[in-house]
């Protein structure tokens, strides 16, 4: 850049007479930047390394691919496949101090298939130093880490290979300056460097004098971290400390602001309020703490809080189940509109459901793309609902209470990380209204326990014709009823939707909800759907309640099913006459735990229907 910027002349008079705090940041980039490089040179220029590990570099160079001169990114790429492949795939951590500050750097891969590793580094850091290649310019991975990192140096590396050209350098310079404006970011350095000679690395380059601003290292060592903390005390509750009866504590570390003996706080979301009596800090009783602790606080009163609460002071951070996030898909399997996942924000750990794909974002263009679903690296915008409500925040005024991650239920892989754009804003009217007539005064009336009997299984396993019978069983034996058929009800309720992955999932999720108001109605329902997912079987359970919920698996196999066909349904769909079908062109899951199994192949009516009425006899009750 042609002048120093502002925020370095800022620094310039405030000076640095003082160490400054710890830096946390990442090196990202397309593969073969120079991210490793690039620290590998900081430790050995800084003489951060022992005398034993730079003759290790020294000799391992040797045989490197630089002629006998020293690779430095050998110090970080430790995997063998890494340094076979000459590619970063792990994320490699490095702590090191020089006189002006302490740092921990993540050297994260470049590859797009790893990108989920360089974004969990990315969610520690508090700063990115993004590497592109000066003989390339700004690539479609150098976009995307930009909207990954909020905050970062733009490192313009292998200006050797572009012979320190300034003209080079500036046209990049337009490049990354149209991003930024895209982007809307404003916390951008952009440096040339060459990271294999050494140059604006740890210092000003004699080959770059046309370059006036600071080195990488001097940017790293200067540039505050704190000028954008939240304002205000938060501490999300990790942990509810009970030793003894006659003491509870809220354990957890303080991610803003300050707290003292005496300070009101509220616990969010019941907003109790109360007075802080203690704090313990370190196995030490304090009287204040501050951001970085991790604490356990006693308040002069009981209030409502569990781990994922919490407790704020002059901060209002917004509570609800709804909101609108950015998503990084993570996950080999695809994202549809009605999935259901874990959400984890902070300490809480809850039920989620992906409600709308409201777009997606070209990488290449910014524009915001219609998606019916999304896939590994691809970001987009998604509507969220949770299961109850939540303590959270937008992400650029909070961090910690801003950023999320999405938990595949059945693996327990993390699917998605994202944050929070902000909240919507649909439900902020509406209140639950208690009814003086209950479900259990219902349920009383009619002298019977609600349930669900959930029948699952292939097109013609004998699902209609079985829960058509023990309608008629239930009936007879006074019992109030309620049949919702899989035909039936899309004929009606569910008329607009198909059977793609997506119409599936919302379909499933509404007959659920109706299941579910006619259980509260004190009746007993009988549904006859294939739902051939295991996570949507999963989501209706927990939205009808683990109690009320009966899952009869009918377990005929495929080939009893196509000799039952009437209609010509699976012959149909082998020849491609109907996509989607459950069986053949589509996947039933089989029911992981079902209360109750029967393959009717060779029975009739009549023994299915009282083999499962033997097995209802006791869950009925």
């Amino acid at each position: 850049m042609t002048a120093e910027q502002p925020a370095w002349k800022e620094e310039r008079k405030r000076g640095t007479s003082k160490m400054k705090g710890l830096l946390k940041f990442i090196t990202c980039g397309s593969v073969d930047d120079g991210k490793s490089t690039l620290i590998g040179h900081i430790l050995y220029d800084s003489k951060l390394l022992y005398t034993d590990q730079e003759k290790a570099l020294e000799l391992d160079s040797k045989v490197g691919s630089r002629g006998g001169k020293i690779d430095y990114s050998l110090l970080l790429d430790g995997l063998m496949a890494e340094r076979e492949q000459g590619i970063t795939i792990d994320v490699a951590y490095r702590y090191f101090t020089t006189d002006n500050r302490s740092f921990i750097v993540a050297d994260t891969p470049g590859h797009e298939e790893y990108t989920r590793n360089m974004a969990v580094g990315a969610s520690f850091a508090d700063l990115a130093v993004i590497l592109l290649d000066a003989t390339q310019g700004v690539l479609v991975q150098t976009r995307r880490h930009a909207r990954i990192c909020a905050y970062f140096i733009l490192a313009v590396n292998k200006m050797d290979l572009a012979k320190y050209s300034e003209e080079r350098f500036r046209e990049i310079e337009k490049q990354i300056e149209a991003l930024k404006a895209e982007l809307g970011l404003e916390n951008v350095y952009i440096v040339p460097v060459s990271a294999t000679e050494g140059d604006n690395v740890t210092k000003a380059s004699d080959n770059m004098t046309w370059y006036e601003g600071k080195p990488i290292l001097s940017i790293l060592e200067q540039v505050d971290i704190d000028e954008n903390q939240e304002e205000g005390f938060y501490l999300p509750v990790q942990r509810v400390c009970r030793p003894n009866h006659q003491f509870r504590g809220f354990q957890g570390q303080i991610e803003s602001g300050k707290i003292k003996v005496g300070d009101e706080i509220t616990a969010l979301p019941s907003n109790e309020k109360a007075e802080v009596k203690g704090i313990i800090d370190a196995g030490k009783e304090v009287t204040e703490s501050s951001r970085g602790h991790a604490v356990t606080i006693s308040l002069d009163r009981e209030v409502d809080v569990s781990r994922g609460c919490v407790l704020v002071n002059n901060a209002k951070p917004k509570t609800g189940n709804l909101f609108t996030a950015k998503l990084l898909w993570m996950d080999d399997t695809h994202l549809v509109a009605g999935k259901n996942y874990l959400l984890k924000l902070g300490t809480k750990l809850i039920p989620a459901v992906v409600m709308n794909i409201k777009y997606k974002i070209d990488v290449n263009t910014g524009n915001e793309v219609h998606a019916d679903a999304i896939y590994k690296n691809e970001i987009a915008a998604c509507d969220i609902a949770v299961s109850d409500k939540i303590v959270f925040e937008k992400f650029k005024d909070n961090h910690a209470l801003g950023s999320m991650i999405l938990i595949d239920r059945i693996t327990n892989m993390t699917s998605a990380c994202g944050v929070i754009m902000h909240a919507l804003r649909r439900t902020d009217n509406l209140t639950w209204h208690e009814m003086d007539i209950t479900r259990d005064f219902r349920a009383q009336q009619k002298g019977q326990t609600p349930k669900t009997i959930w029948l699952t299984g292939l097109s013609g396993s004998g699902k209609s014709t079985l829960a058509n019978e023990l309608e008629k069983h239930l009936a007879a034996l006074g019992k109030h009823t309620m049949l919702l058929d899989g035909d039936n009800v899309r004929m009606g309720l569910n008329k607009n939707l198909g059977f793609k992955e997506a119409d599936r999932i919302e379909n499933i999720r509404r007959i659920a909800e109706v299941a579910k108001l006619m259980n509260d109605a004190g009746l007993i329902v009988i549904t006859s759907f294939i739902s051939p997912y295991v996570r949507d079987r999963r989501n209706a359970r927990e939205i009808i309640g683990e109690d009320s919920f009966i899952e009869v698996y009918v377990s005929t196999p495929v080939e009893e099913c196509e000799k039952r066909d009437v209609k010509g349904l699976y012959k149909k769909a082998r020849a491609g006459e109907i996509p989607n079908f459950t069986g053949i062109s589509s996947p039933y899951e089989t029911p992981e735990h079902p209360e109750v199994t029967i393959d009717t192949t060779g029975k009739s009516l009549a023994d299915s229907v009282d083999y499962v009425m033997a097995q209802l006899e006791d869950l009925l009750n």
